[in-house]
């Protein structure tokens, strides 16, 4: 150091001139005694540096409140107090660079600047240091300060250990605060204001913050740093042990000992007879998962796999009951009427008495709601003696759902297929899957295209699922679906199915359903017994007729629970304990009947006719009315009809016009009338091309004024020139028109044959015509 300050050894605050040029400095400090190297770039610098090594070797240096180092630095970018200098070497590298050791002398402030030459210089004070006597606080606040710089020392790898010694021996206060203020690492802001405080004392003070802000700083990164390496200190010496340890017993002969739960797994694979590329599977992930550390998140991935694998029945599978006359009996007991299912069930159990290796139907049980469609699964499975699972499709939108998630994502489980075939713990259940009409695709696939590999026979020997990623066996499933429609079924799913529909209940079924099933299902739901409560036959047929109009029976249900709940809060208060219900009692716990009771005798004028229509929720019957208005040909459609429907108005009216002479229809009546149709219940959309035979006989009953015959209905879709063709959903309807007391139908003629599936009771009460042509149907309609 001795030599470093030779050429400043005498020089004092009198021998620095008043004005000096002046060095912007960016991003550095420098303070008083303390030496500094630079690099100048600028040829305005080097010029500088020229001058004052031809001179007295003394400069100012300036902070400036900008970072650039490229661009010219003005005299408002610069601080006005910093450190004069004094040059203590200089080497130039070219013409405009040029390294500088420089050394601090005082500090000073600039009183103006001058800007007379290419460099910068200013009119400089001098500026002494106050409060700079080793009073008691100086001297504890240096005390403080040599303390924590030592701890400083420690901490950091750039500054030597020298560096504490040095500041011990320090005794002035202020050279003191600036050795420690320009050798931490503080901001060079903060460092400036160092250099602005006069007053040793306050320079002490601000020194210190510095100080402690700077130990906390590296007294943490240290803690974070220690706590990372003891962290892989831990890991690399149980894997160097673990390694040490293999190759011991290596060098022994011993194999290495497994774990209780590597144990286990073997047992289990062993056991569980897997087959061949699921055994595979199944020893190698048991194989990566004894080489894995039980804390890694990679041995729970593993493990929740072969717990996967190990506990899927791949061979266990339940006896099948191949006792026909015990199946019937089951499903007899169970659900009354349903002949084609129950048919079709007996059909499978005899083949597969017969033949032990044929492969489970695809059975689609199709119908409105409350049919007992999804209770009948539970049926079956009763009769084989198999388990039963179900999984409902309703909004299922990810392809996911059933195939399950690759293990590559977090979180992955199995599809809902394997995951049911767990729970039941058999691979030959009854498996339903419910509402299989209500799948949806999204941008996370199509459910839909995954069941096409389930419930084909030919491909579900080897289902994959994603998670598996072995193949199942699922050929020894007997998959079962439900769907309310099925036009919403994509074309190749709905061909790999055996379509059974569940048609609507009559009267008389529900009846004996309601007798047999639901009133003692609710009274026992409701605390009550055969003593409490009695509904007569009457009364229940009351309910299906006044209270419910559906093809299922859950309303019905619904309304008998609410009579047996207003029972059971009479036999709770005491009022009675044997109570029978008739027709005339269900005001009190029904309220008034909501259905119209004999809706056919609206048919009073010319233009109204009773169609018949199919819904998803089964049949129901429709009223067309017609009416005619002064004006200019025009046909006004009301109602929300769809377009087939509107095209059946149409067709119908181009018809009448067509044959106007031989339906006795005066021309005039087009020319002079506006006709307007309208089908009631506006609220609810109506389309199909089944209304067109009711839509033309409404036209020419207003146009002829013959009025149709009472009690009446008719379906079917007409063409142009006049002829009927079929139409679907004749059962229905049928029961639709029963319900509502219509005494003749008229159906076209192709649909005869569907009358095999119509109850007896009901085609002995209702007259049927049957006919291809118009003019068959307007004789048989018109009065």
């Amino acid at each position: 150091m001795d030599d470093l300050r030779h050429p400043s050894r005498n020089i004092t605050s009198d021998n620095i001139p008043n004005i000096i040029p002046i060095l912007p400095i960016v991003d550095t400090n420098l303070f008083p005694k303390m030496v500094l190297p630079l690099v100048l770039i600028q040829h305005e610098a080097v010029e500088l540096i020229d001058e004052a090594m031809a001179g007295n070797r003394m400069l100012g240096l300036l902070l400036s409140k900008r970072s650039d180092l490229d661009s010219r630095h003005t005299a408002d970018d610069l601080h006005r107090i910093g450190t004069v200098a004094i040059i203590l070497k200089m080497s130039k590298m070219d013409d405009d660079k040029a390294q500088l050791l420089i050394q601090g002398l005082d500090r000073f402030r600039v009183k103006r600047f001058l800007l007379d030459k290419k460099y910068m210089q200013a009119e400089i004070d001098v500026m002494e240091n106050k409060n700079a006597d080793r009073n008691k606080e100086n001297r504890a606040l240096m005390a403080n300060i040599v303390e924590q710089y030592e701890k400083i020392v420690e901490l950091s790898p750039g500054l030597p250990s020298e560096m504490g010694h040095m500041i011990k021996s320090l005794q002035e206060p202020n050279v003191l605060a600036d050795m420690v203020a320009s050798t931490i690492n503080a901001p060079v802001k903060e460092k400036q204001k160092v250099i602005e405080l006069l007053d040793v004392n306050k320079r002490l003070k601000k020194v210190t913050r510095l100080v402690n802000d700077q130990l906390e700083i590296l007294e943490m990164g240290s803690r974070i740093q220690s706590q990372v390496r003891e962290d892989m200190d831990k890991r690399q010496r149980e894997y160097y042990l673990r390694q040490q340890l293999k190759a011991i017993k290596e060098e022994l002969g011993e194999t290495e000992d497994e774990s209780v739960e590597i144990k286990d797994y073997r047992a289990k694979i062993e056991e569980k007879g897997l087959p061949e590329e699921a055994q595979k599977e199944a020893e190698r992930e048991l194989q990566r998962l004894s080489r894995m550390h039980p804390s890694s998140s990679e041995y729970i991935v593993a493990s929740t796999y072969l717990d996967w694998l190990t506990s899927l029945p791949w061979n266990e599978s339940s006896e099948d009951k191949l006792d026909i006359k015990e199946a019937r009996r089951i499903l007899n007991n169970d659900h009354y009427g349903l002949e084609k299912p129950k048919k079709r069930i007996l059909e499978y159990l005899a083949v597969r008495k017969l033949k032990n290796d044929s492969k489970g139907p695809i059975l689609c049980f199709s119908g409105p709601p409350g049919t007992g469609k999804t209770s009948l699964g539970r049926s079956i499975a009763k009769a084989l003696g198999r388990q039963f699972v179900r999984i409902a499709l309703g909004g299922v939108r990810d392809e996911a759902e059933i195939r399950g998630h690759r293990r590559t994502y977090v979180g992955a489980l199995p599809g809902r297929i394997i995951q049911c075939l767990r729970k039941a713990g058999t691979k030959n259940p009854v498996f339903m899957l419910d509402e299989i009409d209500k799948v949806d695709s999204s941008y996370h696939g199509d459910p839909s295209s995954a069941l096409l590999e389930v419930l084909d026979p030919e491909q579900n020997f080897s289902f994959s699922d994603h998670y598996l990623d072995v193949p199942f066996d699922l050929s020894d499933v007997m998959f079962l679906t439900t769907a309310n429609v099925l036009h919403t079924i994509p074309a190749p799913l709905r061909d790999r199915m055996e379509v059974l529909e569940l048609n609507g209940y009559t009267e008389e079924e529900k009846l004996k359903i309601a007798t047999r099933y639901l009133i003692p299902r609710q009274r026992e739901a409701n605390g009550l017994t055969s003593t409490h409560i009695k509904i007569t036959s009457g009364a229940v047929k009351k309910i299906i007729s006044g209270y419910t109009r559906e093809s299922g029976l859950r309303n019905l249900e619904r309304h008998i629970g609410s009579v047996c709940r207003g029972i059971a809060s009479k036999v709770a208060e005491g009022e009675s304990k044997n109570i029978v219900v008739g027709q005339k009692d269900l005001h009190e716990y029904l309220g008034p009947a909501s259905n119209m009771p004999d809706q056919t005798l609206r048919i009073e004028n010319p233009g109204v006719v009773v169609g018949l229509a199919w819904t998803p929720y089964g049949g129901e019957i429709l009223f067309i009315e017609a009416v005619a208005m002064k004006g200019g040909k025009g046909l006004a459609l009301t109602g929300q009809l769809g377009d087939i429907m509107k095209e059946s108005a149409s067709t119908s009216l181009s018809f009448i016009r067509a044959n106007a002479k031989k339906l006795n229809v005066d021309d005039s009546f087009f020319s002079n009338h506006d006709l307007h149709i309208h089908v009631p219940e506006g609220s609810i959309p109506k389309d199909g091309p089944s209304a067109g035979v009711a839509m033309l006989t409404c036209l020419t009953s207003l146009m002829t004024g013959r009025r149709v015959k009472k009690r009446l209905a008719m379906t079917g879709e007409i063409t142009l020139r006049g002829e009927v063709l079929p139409v679907g959903g004749i059962k229905e309807k049928v029961i639709a028109a029963h319900r509502a007391g219509i005494k003749t139908i008229i159906l076209p003629l192709w649909n005869q044959k569907d009358m095999e599936d119509v109850p007896d009771y009901i085609k002995n009460s209702i007259e049927f015509h049957f006919t291809d042509r118009m003019e068959n149907v307007l004789a048989l309609a018109l009065d």
